[in-house]
């Protein structure tokens, strides 16, 4: 594990303070918490991109062919006048 010291405007401590309190969780832990969701939110667009590059349209079709046959759910119905986008070559 590493150390870091970090310098906070007052308030923002107090608040931190206060809202690791509330959620019943040590500041050190609300910080590394609040630190991992942030590192994630800004390496998911790179990893998604690297799992693409092993995608295939062939392997896609069909795991799209085994789901079965229903009606959407209220709400889920595509926009009327939808067209439906013919299939690329499969890679």
């Amino acid at each position: 594990m590493a150390t870091l010291s970090l310098r906070l405007p007052e308030s923002i401590h107090r608040k931190l303070t206060e809202l690791a309190e509330r959620e019943g969780v040590s500041l050190n832990q609300l910080l590394s918490s609040a630190a991992a969701e942030k590192l994630a939110a800004l390496t998911t667009e790179e990893y998604l991109a690297e799992r693409a590059k092993h995608a295939s349209r062939r392997k896609f079709d069909a795991a799209l062919a085994k789901v079965p046959k229903a009606r959407p759910v209220p709400g889920d119905e595509l926009p009327v006048g939808y067209a439906k986008r013919s299939a690329r070559k499969a890679g």
